[in-house]
């Protein structure tokens, strides 16, 4: 459906901000407010704050109303993503009132999810959209104060009084400064360095932060450094509970630049005369002035509707584009850790379901399911390997997405994040209910600890993480050489007999004479056989172990050994860490990792045909290699570790490929 001008604002949330964007809607240009969604209708003064706007009984209807072609969402910040998320599936754009979510994982979905609708997404700092902004990186970039060499900036306020259900200070509600008024002088921090580099923005290469917590464990006041990739430091503040002077200073080598409550423009919400100071270094002054203009809200308004109308998904400098909207997240995730701060909100007993704020659904086919010789249930074609994830929001949201997707392997080992990838995993399936449904791989005893009495140790630890009283499937990490071989055979089957392995269990980068020696010593003594093999496979054979102890599965002889023998083969660096992108090539020798352990002819060929073959079906080199894994005539799985949603979508497109045998071999060459 085609838009045209006025475009019809629809509002969910009739908060103080809400009005703020009403009455900068009446100076808009290009918008005018349709309607307002509340789940309280007979609220007093509705008509009064949003005059001639109809008032709709809950967000759904809004969203459902043919009338409204836009969302401004200005809910607290608790429900940014999952409103956003819902408007994309409902094919409305949306402007995001500041943080377009909690962490920069959500901002990523919420981006991903507009990304798929083909709709607008923006996030809402109205004072980057303000001519004095667009001023001052003018001013910065012209060198008017030399080079800059520091910034500091501040917001502050002081509530009064500590309510602890108030959205300001509540955890339930992610309360606290830094969400609320710190992404201000972290955002134009942001934007100055970025116009020191003739940049829309830059993102800092280090965050250092601290804050004072309160009882509900978020921030009155909190402070934090920033450094950019030129040497410039940043100097942020924010407060809830502390008055600050609330002034942007960018310190340069001829002078300084001064300007107070920059998001005010020098003035209130209906627009001030945007007064820029200039210091020199001699004490001379001069003001610059951009002039009186229209209410602040309206360049945010107009703004965003110029880029729908024009069918762009995102805004344009200086406004937030996607990718200027995810920095910012990351800066104040990581001010946000410095300070200790998670949000109740955020931990796997109130997280229950999507970040849509839907239940999990079961029953996704994207990702078909397959039997495992061992595994007494359904299990999907690829697994999933999670080890980034340092938060359970962020984890879960990925971990969600593959389920939704068919996806039910998970690998997971005592090592990993130091065992935080248990816990996560532990925490979401316990909060989700599916257990029973998943096939979780456990791994234990990896170098130096690789010996038979650590295996129990480490399980149990490992168990008590996962939250269950079993694992589908256990790998030895590494294997000991000086160790006879039936003593790891010994250890691992009195797992299974205690009900704690339940289905194959075997190595992680074994050799194939240990592994058929373990086999023998098994049928020998009556015990369980190793049944299963985690190597390195893929279409580049590893020519040098990425990490000590490495072992490939992907030579010849390897193949013809898993075929004869049909044992599993759950297979790390399955797309060869790369290889198959842009980021290699027989001219790109830049990175190290990926010279030494995949470059040679014999690989080359090969990526040259995965191209090769991935252009004329339509795909890309990366799908190819993994739809290679997919095709072998032995149980093969693929353990694939995106951290994106787009990444994860972006892996489906393997398994709309059917190699045939003889592409198989075409490929290998």
């Amino acid at each position: 459906m085609t838009i045209q001008a006025p475009i019809r604002w629809g509002i969910i949330g009739p908060g103080a901000i809400a009005k703020d964007f009403t009455r900068g809607l009446k100076d808009s240009r290009l918008g005018k407010l349709e309607a307002i969604a509340t789940r309280n209708p007979n609220k007093p003064g509705l008509a009064d704050d949003f005059p001639g706007a109809r008032v709709i009984h809950g967000y759904d209807a809004l969203l459902a109303d043919p009338n409204v072609d836009a969302v401004y969402l200005a809910l607290p910040h608790t429900g940014h993503a999952e409103w956003a998320i819902k408007a994309a599936e409902a094919g409305k754009h949306v402007l995001v009132e500041k943080p377009m979510a909690l962490t920069a994982f959500e901002v990523d979905a919420v981006i991903h999810a507009h990304k798929k609708a083909g709709t607008f997404v923006g996030e809402a700092f109205m004072y980057r959209l303000h001519p004095q902004t667009q001023k001052l990186w003018e001013l910065v970039n012209s060198g008017t104060i030399g080079e800059v060499r520091a910034i500091k900036s501040s917001f502050g306020f002081q509530m009064g009084k500590f309510i602890p259900d108030h959205r300001i200070f509540a955890s339930e509600l992610a309360g606290g400064g830094i969400l609320d008024v710190g992404g201000y002088p972290v955002s134009m921090s942001r934007f100055i360095a970025g116009a020191s580099l003739g940049r829309p923005f830059a993102d800092p290469v280090k965050v250092s932060g601290m804050a004072r917590l309160n009882a509900e464990g978020t921030d009155d006041w909190a402070a934090a450094l920033l450094q950019f990739e030129n040497g410039i430091i940043a100097e942020v503040s924010c407060s809830v509970f502390v008055n600050q002077d609330n002034m942007l200073r960018i310190l340069g080598s001829d002078g300084r630049i001064e300007v107070p409550n920059f998001w005010f423009a020098d003035g209130g919400r209906e627009g001030g005369d945007g007064k820029i100071d200039i210091i020199r270094n001699d004490g001379s002054r001069e003001t610059i002035s951009v002039g009186k203009q229209k209410h602040l809200f309206s360049f945010e308004a107009d703004a965003a509707a110029e880029a729908i109308l024009a069918g762009r998904q995102e805004l344009t400098a200086p406004g937030m584009t996607w990718a200027d909207s995810l920095g910012q997240a990351r800066a104040l995730d990581k001010w946000r850790a410095d300070a200790g701060i998670e949000f109740t909100i955020e931990k796997s007993n109130r997280r229950i379901n999507t970040l849509s704020g839907r239940p999990l659904k079961s029953g996704g086919t994207v990702i078909p399911k397959r039997t495992i010789p061992g595994v007494n249930k359904q299990a999907s074609a690829a697994a999933l390997g999670f080890e980034d994830f340092r938060t359970f929001a962020s984890g879960a949201i990925l971990l969600d997405a593959f389920w939704e997707k068919g996806g039910n392997i998970f690998d997971t080992a005592f090592i990993y994040a130091g065992g935080y990838t248990e816990k996560l995993f532990g925490e979401w399936q316990k909060s989700r209910g599916v257990r029973e449904e998943a096939v979780v791989i456990g791994k234990g005893a990896h170098s130096p600890l690789v010996y038979p009495d650590v295996i129990s140790k480490q399980l149990t630890q490992s168990l008590d993480r996962l939250q269950t009283d079993y694992v589908d499937v256990y790998f030895m990490h590494r294997d000991n050489l000086d160790v006879p071989v039936g003593e790891f055979v010994d250890a691992m089957d009195a797992e299974v007999k205690k009900g704690r392995i339940r289905g194959p269990f075997g190595g992680s980068n074994w050799t194939r004479e240990r592994f058929d020696e373990a086999i023998a010593y098994a049928d020998k003594h009556g015990k369980q056989r190793p049944g299963a093999l985690s190597n390195n496979f893929a279409l580049a054979e590893m020519l040098d172990p990425i990490w000590a102890g490495c072992v490939t599965a992907s030579t010849a002889e390897w193949k013809q050994w898993l075929k004869d023998r049909q044992v599993p083969n759950f297979s790390w660096s399955s797309q060869a860490r790369g290889f198959f992108t842009d980021l290699a090539g027989r001219d790109k020798r830049d990175n190290e990792e990926m010279v030494r352990v995949w470059y040679n002819e014999q690989n080359f060929v090969r990526r040259d045909r995965a191209i090769e073959l991935a252009t004329k079906l339509g795909k890309s080199p990366i799908h190819v290699a993994l739809a290679y894994v997919l095709a072998q005539d032995f149980p093969s799985i693929p353990l694939i570790g995106p951290r994106k949603l787009g990444e994860l979508d972006d892996s489906m497109n393997a398994f709309d490929i059917k190699l045939t045998p003889e592409q198989v071999a075409w490929l290998e060459g």
